[in-house]
């Protein structure tokens, strides 16, 4: 039976995980160098198109369909099929069928988005595009149906992962992560000086994700109860907590820089993601503190001392701050919080951290290995990297025939 309370909730998460895609675009926007603004920010508003209608076609059927085997979901939701206004039997019980779809639909959009902050300032649009598709169904909707479809392997063997940090931030930042590798560095890194354009843009996209962030989290209680108040208060202690220490660990390096504290918030958000609704709300204390402390020195060991260029950091932030929140969910997790979850190692059940383990080697290797063949046949299909002139002048203008402070060319 459907739940007025429950749909109103789950409608409103929907919304607010919809406006974290347009943050996420503010964020990488303001960090990009000025003539790659409007390209940063069309790549995570495609995503909105792009997968918002591969999504309902058949992304939420093979995700969320009638388990194969553990590894894959079936065709009976195609198009649509069979998901409307009454409850699904098996998703969500209190809501309609389609408001579990669309929130869902969210993930996916924002998760693709997610990776392309890695490649920003050097990846060709049409091959970002094709890229995606490809990846959306080959790597994103095997391990959702993995994770949280009925059926799934990971389910079965018991791995938790709340609201994605596995199947978002995990896998969004190992492909980045791939991805890097194939197109190799920006023109002129790391010696030119590649500033950001507009660092008030970048908080307030930091503030729109913080914000969205709630209904990420505690809309995946998918009920408008307890669990979601348990999992919204977890989800902002553990944003501020990482927002404090990277402040704190910047400032004994050199200066509280402003982009490092937002970027804490960030770090703290995506750790807390796949515990919020498993672990006690003080839990996101130590998350949040450890998600920056593994995220900041990461950021260095990569960037500064490998000279490996991710543009945005997206590794750091989402693939380490999704492993350690996994992990953190294995060591914090208590059933008293959400009965349907487990105990972890910190409440006498150290085989949630192996089952934890496992389900982080599964989807990180999986999401390594083919973001690297998809990006490989692309490269050689398409072609994954712009030229060194269009590189030069800047995306906006070669990909897109715009400026972000001027408008249309003339």
């Amino acid at each position: 039976m459907v739940n007025s309370g429950d749909t109103a909730w789950l409608l409103m998460s929907s919304a607010l995980v919809m406006l974290m895609t347009p943050g996420l675009a503010l964020f990488y926007g303001g960090m990009v160098r000025r003539k790659n603004v409007l390209s940063t920010i069309m790549m995570s508003f495609a995503c909105l198109g792009l997968v918002g209608l591969l999504w309902v076609l058949y992304g939420y059927s093979l995700s969320f369909g009638t388990d194969h085997g553990g590894f894959i979901g079936g065709l009976n939701f195609l198009g649509l099929a069979n998901v409307g206004q009454e409850p699904s039997s098996v998703y969500a019980t209190t809501v309609p069928h389609l408001a579990f779809m669309v929130f869902q639909a969210m993930f996916a959009i924002i998760t693709v988005a997610l990776f392309t902050g890695a490649v920003v300032e050097r990846v060709k649009f049409s091959a970002l595009l094709v890229f995606s598709a490809l990846w959306l169904t080959l790597v994103y909707i095997p391990t959702a149906h993995w994770v949280w479809g009925s059926g799934g392997w990971l389910a079965r063997l018991g791995a938790l992962d709340f609201a994605g940090g596995t199947v978002v931030h995990l896998n969004a930042g190992v492909s980045a992560l791939a991805l890097v590798m194939l197109l190799g560095r920006r023109r002129g890194f790391p010696n030119d000086a590649m500033e950001p354009n507009n660092i008030p843009m970048v908080v307030l996209g930091a503030g729109l994700l913080w914000f969205g962030w709630f209904g990420f989290n505690a809309g995946s209680a998918l009920t408008s109860g307890g669990l979601a108040s348990s999992a919204f208060v977890a989800t902002n202690t553990a944003a501020a907590a990482a927002a404090f220490t990277w402040m704190i660990v910047s400032w004994i390096h050199k200066r509280p820089t402003v982009l490092g504290t937002v970027t804490g918030a960030v770090v703290g958000l995506v750790a807390i993601t796949p515990a919020a609704g498993y672990v006690t709300p003080i839990a996101g204390i130590p998350i949040g503190i450890v998600a920056a402390l593994i995220s900041y020195y990461g950021m260095v060991l990569l960037k500064i001392k490998r000279g490996v260029d991710d543009s945005l950091d997206v590794f750091a932030c989402h693939g380490l701050g999704g492993i350690w929140g996994a992990l953190a969910t294995g060591i914090f997790a208590t059933v008293t919080v959400n009965g349907a979850g487990s105990d972890g190692l910190l409440y006498g059940n150290g085989m949630q951290v192996l089952k934890q383990l496992v389900g982080i080697a599964a989807v990180g290797g999986y999401a390594f290995i083919l973001t690297t063949v998809l990006g490989k046949l692309v490269d050689v299909t398409v072609g994954l990297r712009v030229g060194q002139e269009e590189e030069t002048v800047g995306l906006d203008i070669s990909q897109h025939g715009e400026r972000a402070y001027g408008g249309l060319l003339r």
